[in-house]
């Protein structure tokens, strides 16, 4: 982490930790947020009703950065409600490690972070995902998205083998 982002508050929960479980540092779970690649995005329809889709994301900037369409549902979704959760893990039950960060998402539009985040993007997944940089938003293929950012604001880990269950909060 950068000398002025504060760590966040860690804790294991033991209510769902095993007994000799210890809790997951941040530093090992952002390392696992920059290598994941694929995250499930959770956004609120106007009706209330949860909407999930699968999407890429970066890390950078103590953040994660996703773009999507304007006109796609989640976007719709974000601009009546900005609360988001992203998750990201193995599907399976005894080995790996899952994360889920919650946060609000904003609009990315800085023309300098969004050529670095362009950069991560094609640098993490390759040149099917170049993007060019113009008026705030990414283009690729001919069409335009939008980048959004979220900063955590509590972020979970749930580490398999030995069963535990970290929370991070941040102030």
């Amino acid at each position: 982490m950068d000398d002025h982002t504060p760590e966040p508050e860690t804790r294991l929960d033991a209510r769902y930790s095993e007994k000799d479980a210890t809790p997951t540092a941040w530093s090992d779970a952002v390392e696992r947020l920059k290598e994941a690649e694929l995250f499930w995005l959770t956004t609120v329809r106007p009706d209330r009703r949860p909407h999930v889709t699968p999407l890429l994301a970066v890390w950078q900037d103590e953040a994660l950065y996703f773009c999507t369409g304007p006109a796609e549902r989640k976007a719709k979704n974000l601009a009546a409600n900005p609360h988001v959760v992203l998750t990201t893990g193995a599907n399976t039950l005894r080995e790996g490690f899952d994360l889920v960060v919650e946060g609000k998402a904003a609009r990315e539009t800085d023309e300098a972070r969004l050529r670095r985040l362009a950069a991560a993007y094609e640098t993490k997944y390759g040149p099917d995902w170049h993007f060019d940089v113009r008026d705030g938003a990414f283009y690729g293929e001919g069409d335009r998205a939008v980048v959004f950012r979220v900063a955590p604001s509590t972020a979970f880990g749930f580490g398999k083998g030995v069963y535990s269950q970290t929370r991070w909060l941040f102030s």
